[in-house]
């Protein structure tokens, strides 16, 4: 997890579930993305923290960087694991200091079949509430310091919970409204940030899965019917 995603709503609904009082942002798009595959390597909508406060800005999912061991080639990862990012060199440059979240009606995973491990079978995952959810993430919205830094984000992922783990083993931080803005807060401190991430991701009994069709599995196919229930 996590390689596809949904983000059909305005982002206008989106920050009203995050922000109900309106404090946050003055003006919203209202017009619905509709965005029922999103894939890796596309632009998508993101709320980021920047020094001089929240932006929403379309950033390429992926971030691509230089690495030298154990041999020099280039990467672009597109999660990272909540395990990783508070203590490898790899995320210094982006923990704690450029949180992001990905607003998101729900995700995709595949499962192998039993009988054939070269069938995989796609699954929908969304709240029962079927209200938007928000991923945990890291966003760089600018370029670095040289030109083999360009922006990207990643969405930050840990282990899955007992239940879940019949879908897959690692699964996005889904962070409730609450702990979403608290994610955000000018000056959240690294212990506090980490501390979110690991342990207060939404609970397994918050969520609902189902098989859908497997045209998921073509970047090319975008249409709502992709999220339908097989069942």
């Amino acid at each position: 997890m996590c390689g596809r995603f949904v983000m059909s709503r305005s982002m206008e609904e989106y920050v009203q579930e995050l922000d109900p009082q309106g404090d946050l942002f003055a003006k919203v798009d209202k017009t619905p993305i509709k965005r029922f595959n999103v894939a890796p390597s596309t632009d998508v909508q993101v709320i980021h923290v920047e020094p001089d406060g929240l932006h929403i800005s379309p950033i390429h999912w992926g971030w691509k960087r230089e690495v030298s061991w154990p041999k020099p080639r280039v990467v672009q990862p597109i999660n990272a694991r909540i395990e990783t990012i508070a203590k490898g060199r790899f995320y210094k440059t982006l923990f704690p200091e450029h949180r992001a979240l990905i607003p998101a009606d729900g995700w995709y995973e595949w499962v192998r079949d039993d009988l054939d491990e070269k069938k995989k079978q796609p699954f929908f995952i969304r709240l029962k509430t079927r209200k938007p959810m928000f991923f945990a993430g890291l966003a760089q919205a600018k370029p670095g310091a040289s030109e083999d830094e360009p922006p990207g984000f990643l969405i930050i992922t840990s282990n899955s919970d007992s239940g879940m783990l019949d879908i897959h083993d690692r699964r996005p931080v889904v962070l409730s409204p609450e702990l979403a803005r608290e994610w955000i807060s000018p000056g959240l401190g690294k212990d506090r940030a980490k501390e979110i991430a690991r342990d207060y991701s939404q609970p397994v009994e918050d969520f609902e899965w189902f098989p859908v069709s497997k045209d998921v599995g073509n970047v090319r196919n975008k249409g709502e019917y992709l999220v339908k229930s097989l069942d």
